[in-house]
């Protein structure tokens, strides 16, 4: 099982919001049969085989087997990944004005997936903080600046690009634990 995996699917990400969907996905984190699933969330084992099958169809459980139980063969699946988030970069409604836009606009572009990256980072170490135990060390720093003209937001970044330079040559080793440094500039959305 992947530890987190992307949802850019509209029919994915309906499958993976619906309350009883979600339920069964946390259940079957590891391999599992939909009665068993139906006693740990509370539905009709008619119910969660029905879900589970539609949770199969658009990928996001697995079928790795089958064991007998009494005269009943059980089917087991189990979740693609243990966590999902979703894309920030997926369309909704057919619209293709964001893909669009995503194609048009190289550095959007890579915000948008400098974000999702971030995202799947973040939600894989809650995970191992939540179900593992383990204690994470990070750090985040976030700032609103103005700046006054184009030139000195280009100056700034200029300036900003190599002082992180000069403190991954100072601190940065070929040894030790990898850490990721992330620098994201964009106008500020509830800004005015």
């Amino acid at each position: 099982m992947a530890n987190v995996t992307t949802l850019a699917e509209p029919a994915a990400i309906t499958a993976a919001i619906h309350p009883v969907r979600a339920a069964i996905l946390d259940a079957m984190r590891t391999p599992s049969t939909a009665a068993a699933v139906a006693r740990a969330v509370g539905q009709t084992r008619q119910n969660v085989a029905y879900h589970v099958g539609e949770l199969e169809k658009v990928g996001l459980l697995r079928h790795v087997g089958e064991r007998k139980k009494g005269n009943f063969l059980e089917q087991t699946y189990v979740a693609v990944a243990a966590t999902l988030v979703i894309s920030p970069s997926c369309t909704w409604g057919g619209s293709q004005a964001r893909t669009a836009a995503l194609a048009d606009q190289l550095s959007l572009s890579e915000l948008v997936a400098v974000g999702a990256q971030l995202q799947r980072d973040s939600a894989a170490l809650l995970d191992r903080a939540a179900f593992d135990g383990e204690e994470i060390p990070s750090a985040s720093v976030a700032t609103d600046i103005s700046f006054d003209s184009e030139e000195s937001r280009a100056a700034f970044l200029h300036d900003y690009i190599e002082s992180l330079a000069t403190l991954v040559t100072k601190h940065g080793s070929r040894r030790g634990a990898p850490y990721r440094v992330l620098l994201a500039a964009y106008p500020n959305p509830e800004g005015t």
